[in-house]
C-alpha cells in the first residue's frame, strides 16, 4: 500500500505559477510511474504528466512546454511545477502512482489538491 498526499493547490492569476508537490508513504524508488491527473468540473479525468522510475517524462500535449515533472526519491516526493498557467488549467490535479509485480499493476491515488486560475 502507498498513500499518497498532494499539496500546493491554490488560486492563482493566469500566467503565474504553482508547484505541487505529491508525497508518498513509503519509498517511490520501485514505483514504475508516477504521474500527475486532472480533473475539471463536468470533464473526465485526463493525464497532465508522468515520470518513470529511468525519469523518463511524458506531457499532455497542451502543458508542454509550460510543466515540468520531477522526482526526488530521497523524499520520496514527485513535484509538477506548473507555469505560465492559463484559465483552462483549473481543476483537480491527482496524484498516481503505478506499481507492476509480477505482471500485475497496483495504482494508488492521492486525494487531490485544487488548482484555480483566473483570468
Amino acid at each position: 500500500q502507498v498513500q499518497l498526499v498532494e499539496s500546493g493547490g491554490g488560486l492563482v492569476q493566469a500566467g503565474g505559477s504553482l508547484r505541487l508537490s505529491c508525497a508518498a508513504s513509503r519509498s517511490i524508488f520501485s514505483i514504475n510511474i508516477m504521474g500527475w491527473y486532472r480533473q475539471a468540473p463536468g470533464k473526465q479525468r485526463e493525464l497532465v504528466a508522468v515520470i518513470s522510475s529511468g525519469d523518463s517524462t511524458n506531457y499532455a500535449d497542451s502543458v508542454k512546454c509550460r510543466f515540468t515533472n520531477s522526482r526526488d526519491n530521497a523524499k520520496n516526493t514527485v513535484y509538477l511545477q506548473m507555469n505560465s498557467l492559463k484559465p483552462e488549467d483549473t481543476a483537480v490535479y491527482y496524484c498516481r502512482a503505478s506499481k507492476v509485480v509480477g505482471g500485475l499493476v497496483y495504482d494508488y491515488w492521492g486525494q487531490g489538491t485544487q488548482v484555480t486560475v483566473s483570468s
